[in-house]
């Protein structure tokens, strides 16, 4: 196991789910389609936890894909290890044909019909393994291939070193699947600010870590 060690030469990715952006009712200026949706009160916490939790961690870099929550997770980390930090676009979430439409709801309603929205997202993919069954949602196979791209991309920048890399549920899945030669592009309900761990060495990769939320127990106390 030397090979995947980081003094072997290994790279190691921390996949990072970014934390709760389900608004809540009362909140201003709810985005009607979630692309650009801030932090929850919960998710600050949940951010705060996370950064608590990598303070003593030797991080060469955080990588996060452009989305305002996936920002707002990873500045939480930059502040705690002040790290270089990135973005990709390669990173975002799986587009989701006609559920990106914005909703109609306005005002009080809007906050409830978007969880209801994500939750509603959330059924169809443990349901399904994914979203193919929506029309115009981003095809498997393409969502695979950028994230293939951009982890490969990060890890031959990194060798030897440890970085995050702050994404969203699906998108994670997706490349996890691919990783393990699944055909579900969703199979595991990854939790906000879950870590999941991939050591890459010789074109070899080796999962050793799926959706640690351990550092969650504090913020859910403090909630």
């Amino acid at each position: 196991m030397y090979e995947f060690s980081l003094e072997g030469g290994a790279t190691e990715l921390c996949f990072v789910r970014h934390a709760d952006a389900k608004p809540q009712d009362g909140d201003a200026g709810i985005d009607a389609t979630y692309r650009d949706a801030p932090l929850s009160p919960v998710g600050h916490l949940q951010a705060a936890a996370l950064a608590e939790r990598l303070a003593t961690e030797r991080i060469a870099a955080i990588v996060a894909s452009p989305a305002r929550r996936t920002l707002e997770t990873a500045r939480y980390i930059e502040r705690t290890i002040a790290s270089p930090f990135g973005t990709d676009e390669r990173l975002r979430e799986v587009h989701i044909g006609e559920f990106d439409r914005p909703l109609e709801a306005r005002d009080a309603a809007l906050a409830a019909a978007v969880r209801e929205r994500l939750d509603r997202l959330a059924q169809i993919a443990l349901r399904d393994g994914g979203w193919g069954s929506i029309p115009g949602t981003e095809p498997s196979q393409e969502v695979r291939s950028r994230m293939r791209a951009a982890v490969a991309d990060i890890v031959g920048r990194h060798p030897g070193e440890r970085v995050i890399v702050v994404s969203h549920a699906g998108a994670i899945n997706a490349y996890l699947a691919d990783l393990l030669g699944l055909r579900d592009d969703f199979f595991f309900p990854a939790g906000n600010t879950s870590l999941s761990v991939v050591r890459f060495n010789n074109g070899r990769r080796l999962l050793i870590g799926l959706n640690d939320i351990a550092h969650l127990r504090a913020a859910i106390r403090t909630a």
